[in-house]
C-alpha cells in the first residue's frame, strides 16, 4: 500500500493549489481525479489578478504558451435592455482562461504523485488513516472533486436533495475563421446578461478565437428553455454567429451563502466547490477554491499534528474569509416583488454596473489578497 502524509481528491484549482502548497513544504501528497488531465471543465473561465497572485503565476509568462485573454470592461445588462459599458482603464482588471490549459498547468506543477484516471470507489477510516480504493493510505483526507465530490458525500448528509445548488449550461469552442468576423463579442469585454427574474445570468465571453457561451440559475427548471432564449436573444442582436455547437454541457456548484454541508471530518477537510464556496453574487468559484486550497495548506503544515485544532481553525478562517453560511441564521434577504422592481433601473446606471455589479460581485476589488505566514 502506497503511504502518503496527504491525500486530496480532485485535481482542478482547489486540489492542485493545496498539492502545491504542501509538497513545497515537504509534505508526500497524492493527487486522486477520475478524469486525465487536460480535460474540458465546464466553467466560463477567468481569473483576476488577486487569483494569479495567489498562485505565484505570471501572467505574462504563462500567456505565452496559453490563451490568456485580457479583460479591461464589460458589457452588463438585463435581459430585454439595453447594456451599460464599464471601461475600467488600460490594465487588465481579469483574464480569460481556457479550463483545459489552466488546469493542466497547475496539476503539473503541483509536485504530487498522481493517479489520473481513477475514480474513488472505495474510501475508508481505518487505525487512525484514510485508505482510498484499498491501495493508498494517509493520515490527511482533503475533498476538491466539486459539487459530487464523493470525499462530501462521506460527510454529514453529504450533497442531496436538501441543497439548492446553481445549475450551469455552456459550451466552448474554437470559432472558425468566418464565425470570427461574425462574432461582434470582443475579447477584451465579457457581456453579461441577467435573467429578468434576477435569478440567474447569461454570458459571452470571447477568448482570442475561442468563444465560450452559457448561462446558469438558481434553480433547474427549464434551464435548457432559459439558455435557448438567451442564445436567440444574443445572436437577434448580432452578438455571436448563428451556427453553434449544438451540445452544451452542465455542472452544478452551490453558493456560499447557501452552503449548508459539512466543512470537515476527523484528519479531513473540504476545499473549493466541494465545500460550497462559490461567491453569492457571480456565481464565481476560482479565487474561494485557491484561498480556501492555501488556507486549508497553512493550517496543516503548522498544525498538522493537532488535527482537533485544524479542524476548527479551518472552519473558522473560512467563514472569517466568505462571510456567513447558509448554516448560520441572521441575514436580510430582499423580497423578490423590490429586487424586482429596483433592478431595472439599476442596471441602466454605469455607477451600479460598475461599482456593484463589477467590481463587488464579480471582480472583487474590495477583497484584500489573502497573506498567510511564509
Amino acid at each position: 500500500m502506497d503511504e502518503y502524509d496527504l491525500i486530496v481528491v480532485g485535481g482542478g484549482p482547489a486540489g492542485s493549489s493545496l498539492a502545491h502548497a504542501l509538497t513545497h513544504r515537504g509534505w508526500r501528497v497524492l493527487v486522486m481525479d477520475k478524469a486525465r488531465f487536460p480535460r474540458d471543465k465546464t466553467c466560463a473561465g477567468w481569473v483576476t489578478p488577486a487569483v494569479l497572485e495567489s498562485l505565484d503565476v505570471n501572467p505574462e509568462t504563462y500567456g505565452r504558451d496559453h490563451v490568456l485573454q485580457p479583460i479591461r470592461s464589460f458589457r452588463v445588462g438585463l435581459m430585454g435592455q439595453e447594456p451599460v459599458e464599464t471601461d475600467h482603464g488600460e490594465e487588465p482588471v481579469s483574464y480569460g482562461i481556457r479550463r483545459c490549459e489552466f488546469d493542466n498547468y497547475l496539476l503539473e506543477r503541483s509536485g504530487a504523485d498522481m493517479a489520473l484516471g481513477e475514480k474513488l470507489h472505495d474510501l475508508r477510516r481505518t487505525e487512525g488513516a484514510w485508505v482510498l480504493n484499498k491501495r493508498f493510505r494517509a493520515a490527511w483526507l482533503v475533498g476538491a472533486g466539486g459539487h459530487f465530490c464523493p470525499v462530501a458525500a462521506r460527510l454529514g448528509d453529504g450533497p442531496g436533495g436538501y441543497e439548492q445548488p446553481v445549475t450551469a449550461k455552456e459550451v466552448e469552442f474554437e470559432m472558425t475563421p468566418e464565425q470570427q468576423q461574425r462574432c461582434r463579442a470582443r475579447g477584451d469585454t465579457p457581456e453579461l446578461w441577467f435573467c429578468r427574474d434576477l435569478k440567474g445570468y447569461g454570458w459571452v465571453f470571447r477568448k482570442e478565437e475561442y468563444l465560450n457561451i452559457g448561462l446558469g440559475r438558481q434553480e433547474n427548471h427549464q434551464l435548457s428553455v432559459h439558455l435557448a432564449e438567451f442564445v436567440r436573444f444574443m445572436q437577434d442582436a448580432g452578438r455571436i454567429p448563428e451556427d453553434l455547437p449544438r451540445r452544451y454541457k452542465g455542472h452544478a456548484y452551490l453558493l456560499h451563502g447557501h452552503a449548508r454541508r459539512p466543512l470537515t471530518d476527523d484528519h479531513c477537510l473540504l476545499v473549493g466547490d466541494a465545500a460550497g464556496l462559490a461567491y453569492d453574487q457571480s456565481g464565481e468559484g476560482i479565487r474561494p477554491a485557491v484561498e480556501s486550497s492555501l488556507l486549508a495548506a497553512d493550517l496543516l503544515a503548522r498544525l498538522g499534528d493537532r488535527p482537533e485544532t485544524v479542524v476548527a481553525e479551518y472552519d473558522r478562517a473560512i467563514r472569517a474569509r466568505f462571510g456567513r453560511r447558509g448554516d448560520e441564521s441572521g441575514g436580510v434577504r430582499l423580497p423578490e416583488w423590490l429586487k424586482a422592481t429596483v433592478a431595472p433601473p439599476l442596471m441602466r446606471t454605469d455607477w451600479f454596473t460598475r461599482k456593484v455589479v463589477t467590481e463587488k460581485w464579480f471582480l472583487h476589488t474590495d477583497v484584500p489578497l489573502l497573506h498567510l505566514s511564509a
